[in-house]
């Protein structure tokens, strides 16, 4: 089988996995500049493993012997229901409202993976979701996949930013896409503008001490709470959307899933900070299994809905 037939076969056979879009690049190393800028400012806060394993984010061939091709996937999470909350209702990112997504991702590049092999016996390879150190915006743009929004996620022309990605690495050659060249976000800047604790320092980099993402997930229980951002997370209790609903990609161009695994469970949208806070350790882990939210650990999601109840009594949004 020629390599244009086997690239063309795996790009066919991903999209009837779901992903909307798939593309393909070396696995050269990156410029790891931009990476270390970013660390040296002391942006990643407390994510030490960002900087622990800087190399291998730069070198594929640290994750996979050999690697030649980075396959990156990408499969749609928006669903069109509206989360108007009220101040005394909590606020979850989109991405974790239904099931967790690293599973089923997983799986469904595990299958390509396996149709890999079946085609060309002998390929070796790997699948990544967020599950080793893979710069995976960075393949992105180099797979063609989309261009780096101001607030530094991707984003595509039809489909906006609300996607996840997941990677295969295999050490066979593949036809290669053309790196995303194009800036579209022109001179808007509505992310920069409505970020709430001004995290995006300049366009495309974010200080992440500062995203309420990083600290309503990344930012454990025991480490001190910035006084000065508190009231600016209002009522969010897990992760942040703000920078993709202003967005005029996603404004224009979201289209809903058709994963039934991405719909909204219900108790996560437009939930009671009063019932939320009752919620005990066991309640937690039965009500977040095989969901996001259980990333941040029972301490830190009943820190979170303290943080959003004083706000909400202080009349602080």
């Amino acid at each position: 089988m020629s390599t244009s037939e086997l690239t063309t076969r795996i790009k066919k056979t991903a999209g009837s996995l779901g992903f909307f879009r798939v593309g393909i690049a070396p696995g050269e190393s990156l410029d790891g500049s931009r990476l270390d800028v970013w660390l040296k400012r002391g942006y990643h806060g407390d994510m030490s493993y960002m900087q622990k394993h800087r190399d291998t984010r730069i070198d594929p061939a640290l994750l996979m012997p050999n690697a030649k091709s980075i396959i990156v996937c990408a499969i749609n999470y928006y669903t069109p229901v509206k989360a108007t909350p009220k101040p005394q209702e909590g606020r979850f990112s989109r991405y974790a409202w239904g099931d967790d997504y690293h599973d089923l991702v997983r799986s469904r590049l595990q299958k390509l993976l396996t149709f890999i092999r079946e085609e060309c016996p002998g390929v070796n390879g790997r699948v990544f979701v967020d599950s080793a150190p893979v710069m995976e915006k960075e393949w992105a743009l180099r797979a063609g996949i989309g261009w780096y929004g101001k607030h530094s996620n991707i984003i595509t022309r039809d489909y906006g930013s609300w996607f996840f990605l997941g990677e295969v690495i295999v050490d066979c050659e593949l036809d290669y896409d053309e790196p995303f060249q194009t800036d579209y976000c022109g001179s808007c800047t509505r992310c920069i503008d409505a970020c709430p604790t001004n995290a995006i320092i300049q366009p495309r980099l974010v200080d992440a001490r500062k995203c309420i993402s990083y600290l309503t997930i990344e930012l454990k229980h025991d480490r001190p709470y910035p006084e000065e951002l508190k009231a600016k997370v209002g009522n969010l209790i897990f992760g942040c959307d703000i920078c993709q609903d202003v967005c005029p990609w996603n404004k224009r161009f979201a289209r809903p899933t058709d994963e039934p695994a991405f719909q909204p469970r219900p108790y996560n949208v437009n939930p009671k900070l009063e019932d939320l806070i009752k919620i005990d350790i066991n309640e937690f882990r039965t009500r977040y299994h095989k969901s996001p939210v259980k990333r941040a650990k029972f301490d830190g999601f009943k820190r979170n809905v303290s943080v959003a109840l004083e706000n909400y009594f202080n009349k602080k949004f």
